[in-house]
């Protein structure tokens, strides 16, 4: 739907806007101005009122201004685009879809169920029809979860909880196959409104050097594949000294599929 289009657009605008001015905090004060020198160009340095000849010799100073410019321009645009998009969240909701409307209203409901399966009801039916899991380490499945099966640790039952307590659809393990390679990503969740799918894995041991290793391998062929942190990949880490916090899980859960 376009709502949840606009909507998953603005939080993506708000990231990078929130980048840009972090960014634009480490440059100088001041901004550049090239002039034309017959076939040669010069710069200068504006403080608003004044402006300084740049020597080529101070090439850096001129390149941080100039990439300054490039990124204060970037960051207009986003803010231009952001405040157009969030007009329209404004004056716009995700249950205004008339087909929406029409297959929850009484008098349709009972004809067009037979056709057409509400959204929730989708979900659920996807979440608890049998998928391929992973087979490996089956001695390892010791903690047992709400939905009557075990996972690996503490942590990831943690997150089955209150996944579960969100309502969010959601498969353990489930198979991903990337370039012919078998993966199993902790959990595959799928937004409740768009449907979009988003991974997390978590990963609790960081502090095992090999581990680490192989986490960082891991994450470098998901984003190779599309799969990005951030973006539809969560991703949570522990060490024995830094267990998993459950408030911060929670927030994380809202960020990505409540907000």
């Amino acid at each position: 739907m376009l709502y949840e289009t606009m909507l998953e657009r603005s939080k993506q605008l708000e990231k990078e806007i929130h980048s840009l001015r972090k960014q634009l905090k480490h440059y100088p004060q001041g901004k550049i101005i090239c002039a034309k020198n017959g076939q040669r160009c010069k710069w200068y340095h504006s403080d608003g009122k004044n402006r300084t000849y740049i020597p080529k010799k101070h090439r850096s100073k001129a390149e941080q201004l100039a990439v300054k410019k490039y990124l204060t321009l970037q960051l207009a645009e986003y803010e231009k685009e952001k405040y157009a998009t969030d007009l329209y969240l404004r004056h716009s909701s995700p249950d205004t879809s008339p087909s929406g409307q029409l297959l929850t209203a009484p008098y349709y409901q009972e004809l067009l169920l037979p056709f057409f399966t509400p959204k929730e009801n989708y979900f659920t039916e996807w979440m608890n029809e049998p998928y391929p899991r992973s087979k490996e380490y089956p001695e390892k499945l010791i903690h047992k979860t709400a939905g009557s099966y075990c996972v690996r640790s503490k942590s990831e039952a943690l997150i089955d909880m209150l996944l579960r307590s969100y309502h969010l659809p959601f498969r353990y393990e489930c198979l991903l196959e990337l370039s012919g390679t078998p993966f199993y990503p902790d959990f595959t969740i799928r937004h409740p409104h768009t449907g979009k799918i988003i991974y997390w894995e978590h990963f609790g041991m960081m502090d095992d050097s090999s581990y680490n290793k192989n986490t960082y391998l891991k994450l470098q062929f998901y984003s190779s594949h599309g799969i990005i942190p951030g973006v539809n990949l969560i991703t949570t880490f522990e060490t024995k000294d830094h267990p998993l916090d459950a408030e911060f899980v929670r927030l994380l859960i809202q960020y990505y599929f409540l907000t």
